[in-house]
């Protein structure tokens, strides 16, 4: 269950409605996902969240499917049930793959499993590892 009410778009701001507008021209839709909505009681952090997801998020050095999927991996790491959901479903439309998906679970298990074991032995970092 929600913290906070996920508003309408009749119960927006002026600067949230703003928001709002540009999350559809940007993704060329007129949905707004619930995150947006629960956002919108704070317009300020709502526009700043915003535009700092598109610049992240833009294409850059990396692909925009990577990106979803590295996005996904963090929200599995931290237990973020709506990201994971949001952003697989972002990858998807963006092209990944049920092969592609599937391996990058095994990434991610792996990665947890070997972290954990790393941690628990507290093993050293090799010095040809260190930033130089």
């Amino acid at each position: 269950m929600a913290t906070v009410t996920l508003l309408s778009d009749e119960e927006l701001s002026p600067e949230a409605a703003a928001v709002f507008a540009d999350i559809r021209a940007v993704r060329g839709t007129d949905f707004v996902n619930n995150f947006w909505r629960a956002l919108a009681h704070d317009p300020e952090t709502l526009k700043a969240t915003w535009e700092r997801l598109k610049a992240v998020m833009a294409p850059g050095a990396l692909d925009p499917l990577v990106k979803e999927m590295l996005y996904i991996a963090v929200s599995v790491t931290n237990g973020c049930d709506y990201c994971i959901h949001s952003h697989t479903a972002a990858a998807r439309a963006k092209g990944m793959t049920e092969a592609q998906y599937g391996e990058l679970l095994a990434v991610l298990g792996m990665a947890a499993e070997t972290n954990q074991l790393v941690t628990a032995m507290k093993v050293p970092v090799d010095a040809v590892f260190e930033a130089g």
